[in-house]
């Protein structure tokens, strides 16, 4: 289990940054863990994607 939540962070990361606004990069982060790592995956690829959003949000 610890395996695949490492792989589908470093999986979702550089695919969360996919999208125009957070919605859709958490989307996009959520299906690519999804993907790699079921349920689990999926709500790490979709934090990942809501971090990378709100990183990349304009001041």
């Amino acid at each position: 289990m610890t395996r695949a939540l490492i792989v589908a962070i470093l999986i979702a990361t550089p695919l969360a940054a996919c999208g125009a606004s957070i919605e859709q990069k958490a989307a996009t982060g959520a299906v690519a863990g999804a993907v790699v790592a079921g349920p689990v995956g999926a709500a790490v690829g979709g934090a990942a994607g809501t971090a990378v959003g709100q990183a990349q949000k304009p001041r």
